[in-house]
């Protein structure tokens, strides 16, 4: 059953290794297979590809059905999971709701290719700056992941228990192996549940205080 709250958001997050994860009201979100199933490899965003389809499926039937969000998955598609360009955006439900009803009308649906044409309003899209394909500089996959971290590849090779020499190649070959993948977000992770315990350490030694 769809959960309707005008004060809830759907919120979209790629890690660094590419990984994609989308919530509602803070639970994440179904990606309803059992009703329209295009996707293998789960949501995706800035696209109009199958993971696309299957996302703006989803946030439609959350806040409508199933016959509406099958008939208007393709120009939800293009008109806003399209633009969702960031690793990290944010929509409202109250902003998705206005969009199906404005499309709900039939005045709205008789003008829906000139529609589509138009950007999307009063959608609350943290977006990356657009940039030309010409000029979009080329990213370098290691020295993100070390950014990020705010560690150098040395210390990234000390971390994984591998020689620096094996970091080194990385870079220059712009690709981590899926074992040095899946090494890298188990860090990551034990670092967040580090930053718990250490917090539950701390509100502890307030209430010994106290």
């Amino acid at each position: 059953m769809a959960i309707i709250r005008n004060n809830h958001a759907f919120k979209g997050h790629k890690t660094l290794l590419g990984a994609k994860f989308v919530t509602y009201g803070e639970l994440e979100l179904p990606l309803r297979y059992d009703l329209y199933a295009q996707s293998k490899n789960g949501f995706d965003w800035g696209h109009t590809n199958s993971g696309s389809k299957q996302l703006a499926f989803s946030m439609l039937c959350q806040l409508s059905n199933e016959n509406f969000a099958k008939e208007n998955v393709i120009q939800f598609t293009n008109e806003i999971i399209l633009g969702l360009t960031s690793r990290d955006w944010i929509i409202t439900a109250s902003d998705i709701i206005k969009w199906i009803e404005k499309n709900s009308e039939e005045t709205e649906l008789d003008n829906r290719d000139e529609k589509a044409k138009e950007e999307p309003s009063n959608i609350l899209v943290l977006r990356s700056p657009r940039v030309s394909k010409k000029t979009k500089p080329k990213t370098n996959v290691v020295k993100e992941v070390c950014n990020e971290l705010q560690i150098t590849q040395k210390h990234l090779a000390h971390i994984l228990e591998i020689p620096e020499g094996t970091v080194s190649s990385w870079a220059v070959k712009n690709e981590i192996p899926r074992l040095g993948k899946k090494a890298i977000e188990f860090y990551i992770l034990s670092q967040k549940n580090q930053e718990i315990v250490d917090s539950y350490k701390s509100f502890v030694k307030l209430l010994d205080v106290s």
